[in-house]
């Protein structure tokens, strides 16, 4: 038996990129950067970034598209592959790419809204939530 399966959470490092095959089938790719922080010999602490490209296919890619900008946090899952090409040089290159099974987003939808409509909204002052009691919950 053998399993290839990635989790990455992370932040866009740019806008998704929306084309389709000649069948039709939308694909959507985009560079997603994760972050880790660990001291360095010296004891100081040095943040360390690791790319990736990302490729989502059909409704996914579609919503990716549609929703995605570069600095949005999101959470993928999907299978680690490694793609073969050939650089200007007539070199072999390679490349690591997660093809996307799973796309969820992380933080509030309205997390791109600029900061003075948050606070405008925020200054309307809180919504008020109807009362609960153990009769109303249905189990």
């Amino acid at each position: 038996m053998s399993f290839n399966k990635i989790i990455l959470v992370g932040n866009l490092g740019r806008d998704p990129e929306l084309r389709y095959t000649a069948q039709g089938t939308p694909v959507c790719s985009f560079s997603l950067a994760t972050n880790e922080r660990r001291k360095d010999r010296n004891g100081e602490m040095q943040d360390h970034t690791t790319w990736f490209k990302v490729v989502l296919w059909n409704r996914q890619a579609e919503t990716a598209s549609q929703y995605l900008q570069k600095g949005r946090p999101v959470y993928i899952e999907g299978r680690l592959r490694v793609e073969e090409w050939t650089d200007r040089d007539g070199k072999p290159r390679y490349t690591l790419e997660v093809h996307a099974t799973d796309m969820q987003f992380i933080g509030s939808a309205r997390s791109d809204e600029p900061v003075q409509e948050r606070a405008a909204s925020a200054a309307a002052g809180p919504v008020e939530q109807p009362d609960i009691t153990d009769e109303d919950i249905p189990f």
